[in-house]
C-alpha cells in the first residue's frame, strides 16, 4: 500500500464535552455553526453532534455512560480535543499497515460508529499522546 494514500483527509477533530447541549449553544454563538448530525452511539457510551465546518467536521461528544472512554477522559483532563479522525479508503488495508509499522491498536478490526460509518482507534503511544481515529464511509 502507497503510504501517500493511506490517509485521504481529515474526516473530523473530536472534542469532549460535559453538556452537549450547551456546547453547541456556545458554538452557534462564536462561530454561527449548527450541527448537521446528532445522535446516541451507545456501543461507544456517546451523544455526539456533528458539524460541517469547511471540508471537516468538528465531532462534540458527551459520555452516556459513567464508565465509557469519553467519561474517563473528561474526569481524566477535562473538556477538550479527543481525537484526530483520518478518513481511509480501505479500513482493514490502513489496520494492516499500521500493524505493520508498529503502531499499537486499540481496534484491531473495525467496529461500527456514529452514521454507520466502520472506524477504529490507534492508541495515543503510538503517535505524540493523540488518540486517531480511521473513518471509512460506508
Amino acid at each position: 500500500m502507497s503510504i501517500d494514500l493511506l490517509l485521504i483527509n481529515l474526516d473530523h477533530v473530536g472534542i469532549a464535552v460535559e453538556n452537549l447541549n450547551e456546547s453547541l449553544a456556545t458554538f452557534k454563538e462564536l462561530y454561527g455553526v449548527e450541527p448537521i448530525h446528532r445522535e446516541t452511539v451507545a456501543s461507544q457510551g456517546v451523544e455526539e453532534a456533528m458539524l460541517s465546518v469547511g471540508g471537516s467536521y468538528v465531532q462534540l461528544l458527551q459520555p452516556i455512560d459513567e464508565d465509557g472512554p469519553v467519561a474517563r477522559f473528561l474526569q481524566q483532563r477535562g473538556q477538550g480535543m479527543h481525537h484526530l479522525a483520518f478518513a481511509v479508503a480501505d479500513i482493514e488495508a490502513a489496520l494492516r499497515h499500521l500493524e505493520s509499522q508498529g503502531a499499537r491498536l486499540v481496534d484491531v478490526e473495525p467496529r461500527i460508529g456514529g452514521q454507520g460509518k466502520r472506524i477504529a482507534f490507534v492508541h495515543p503511544r503510538s503517535f505524540g499522546g493523540t488518540l486517531i481515529e480511521l473513518v471509512e464511509s460506508p
